[in-house]
């Protein structure tokens, strides 16, 4: 199918909704975001998951998140293009939600988050591997970063949260988690600077994952030296 002609179709399978996001991905990433400005949207409910301990609302906004502004130093990994796309799902209709403030965060190649004290791993001051956008009039959000890391008794994920400005006229918040296809994380973790001696988590082993976790799972496409994905939030609102 020539990708150039291809129009978004409402989602009505999990099957259709992955083949829909990499027919989109095969475009270039710029040429993609311009052509999304206002995309029909699905009606699916995404499911929500833990927040976890490791949310820290440092308050920057930017598209590039793989830095620590303080020192500039950059985190080594697999290029990761992520586009999240967000909507409210009310009354049968799904409505962009512009304006909604969309955090990101992960850990790093070796299983690190920033500003945390955790076992073995002390990086609190550093900022690296975080970050937010606000979302466009089509809901839409772009963030350049890297495949996640993993550590012991977690599969491979990305933190997201979405929230309603403090002026908005309703107050909403939601948090779940994306995944990774084992596949792809076994091409990923066999090349520096991911390899690691101990065997690691994988998604069915994940107690977290198997809360809903087949439905957050990311349909990457090649990008140049890594991986591009979009992925379509639903909230439900009362």
């Amino acid at each position: 199918m020539n990708e150039q002609r291809y129009r978004v179709a409402r989602r009505r399978s999990r099957r259709e909704a992955l083949s829909l996001i990499g027919a989109l991905s095969l475009l270039p990433f710029d040429a993609v975001r311009g052509a999304d400005m206002n995309p029909p949207l699905s009606c699916i409910a995404t499911p929500t998951q833990t927040e976890g301990p490791y949310f820290v609302d440092e308050h920057l906004n930017r598209v590039d998140i793989r830095s620590d502004p303080l020192s500039g130093i950059v985190k080594e990994g697999v290029p990761l293009k992520l586009r999240l796309f967000a909507h409210a799902i009310a009354a049968g209709a799904c409505t962009p939600l512009s304006g909604a403030v969309i955090d990101v965060w992960h850990c790093d190649a070796a299983g690190v988050y920033s500003d945390v004290n955790d076992a073995g791993a002390n990086a609190v001051g550093q900022k690296f591997l975080r970050g937010y956008q606000l979302a466009g009039n089509d809901g839409g959000v772009e963030f350049l970063t890297i495949y996640p890391g993993w550590y012991q008794g977690r599969t491979a994920h990305i933190h997201f949260k979405i929230r309603g400005q403090p002026a908005a006229a309703r107050s909403y918040a939601f948090t779940s988690q994306l995944y990774f296809d084992e596949a792809i994380s076994d091409r990923v973790y066999a090349r520096a600077p991911y390899a690691k001696g101990a065997p690691r988590t994988r998604n069915d082993a994940d107690f977290i994952y198997r809360g809903g976790g087949k439905q957050l799972t990311l349909a990457l496409i090649p990008d140049g030296s890594g991986y591009a994905a979009r992925f379509d939030v639903g909230l439900r609102m009362a």
